[in-house]
């Protein structure tokens, strides 16, 4: 069983143009949305390359073609023309990131005597 899709058909036909020049080094890919789900799932588990799932293919070759993009770039340039699709599936914003302001933490709390001695 595959695990499910990273990428959105419109996320695919924005880089899809953009691999055709990549083509061109060895023998041709199998199948290279293939390759670029695992490549997000790595990412996305976090798990070491060995544990990809079989249903991706060769975990072996899938690393080999990511080292070989890393060190010529290609994934920077991939991954700035996805940044117009951001991902917000696990966008949240609850009341623990507000932050008051040290003002707003109340006054400075004075003995009985200190505010004895203030009033005249």
């Amino acid at each position: 069983m595959k695990p499910r899709p990273q990428l959105s058909e419109a996320q695919w036909a924005t880089l899809l143009p953009l691999l055709a020049p990549f083509r061109r080094l060895g023998r041709p890919a199998r199948d290279d949305r293939n390759f670029f789900e695992a490549v997000l799932w790595w990412r996305r588990t976090g798990i070491p390359w060995r544990d990809l799932p079989p249903s991706f293919g060769p975990w072996k070759s899938i690393y080999n073609r990511f080292d070989n993009w890393s060190k010529r770039g290609w994934w920077h340039l991939l991954f700035l023309s996805l940044r117009r699709f951001p991902d917000l599936e696990w966008l949240c914003m609850d009341g623990s990131i507000v932050r008051a302001h040290q003002h707003a933490a109340g006054a400075k709390k004075t003995s009985e005597t200190t505010q004895q001695k203030r009033r005249p």
